[in-house]
């Protein structure tokens, strides 16, 4: 009898870098559970997105979680009283005020509780170190420090019954090699969405630091942005 393939916790946000990690864990053999937050960001067309990507991916399953750290505030992407940076000059400077706090180590957590209730070991996150906008929670030494955590916290780990590992297949990748590798093994990028401040109709800005991520590496890649941006 073929084995089960194993079971995978997949962090999804509808973006591009999470499709891509959706599909190389897809492609790496693993059973894909995909764990969306609805945690009260500015618009939910990310969301919808996800929803998209989950769909055309074949995910066992799609959790949509709700949480809200609206209610704590403290960035652009959760207070709408604050503004979205647009057109920064040096987005490798200071910690950009769209960092949400504790976001990944929040999202990360849910994600280990699910995995440790399927008795998956594996977990994946789309986190990036190398074209991004200076979060502290898309650091190597980060996700080392979550998966010892990970290790210790769990009852399924400390009974030794197995070992958690993060995964973070594209941390090390410029945006033009996420997008080429996810050309290559099937995304349809027409079907993410990366502005942090998308108009009502969901079209993005082009001028927010993601977009502008997404842009140049699209760019570098030779290959056409499949997104419609307002401007």
């Amino acid at each position: 009898m073929k084995p089960l393939p194993k079971k995978a916790v997949v962090l999804l946000s509808g973006g591009l870098d999470s499709a891509t990690t959706l599909a190389i864990a897809k492609k790496s053999g693993f059973a894909c559970y995909a764990m969306t937050f609805r945690y009260g960001q500015r618009h939910a067309h990310e969301i919808t997105c996800a929803c998209r990507v989950a769909l055309s991916m074949g995910v066992v399953e799609h959790h949509i979680v709700d949480i809200d750290l609206a209610a704590i505030g403290g960035s652009a992407l959760t207070d709408s009283e604050l503004e979205v940076p647009k057109d920064r000059q040096d987005m490798g400077g200071d910690i950009p005020i769209t960092y949400v706090p504790a976001r990944n180590t929040v999202f990360l957590s849910y994600a280990l509780a699910w995995a440790e209730v399927l008795g998956a070991w594996d977990i994946f996150i789309g986190v990036n170190a190398t074209d991004y906008s200076g979060y502290p929670d898309c650091r190597p030494e980060y996700i080392a420090a979550f998966e010892n955590m990970a290790n210790l916290a769990t009852a399924a780990a400390v009974e030794g019954k197995g070992r958690y590992t993060i995964h973070v297949p594209i941390i090390e990748m410029t945006k033009a090699q996420i997008i080429q590798t996810g050309t290559q093994i099937g995304v349809d990028y027409a079907i993410t969405h990366s502005c942090y401040d998308p108009d009502t109709e969901g079209r993005p800005c082009g001028h927010c630091d993601s977009c502008r991520l997404r842009l140049k590496g699209f760019a570098e890649a030779g290959l056409s942005d499949p997104a419609q941006y307002t401007t």
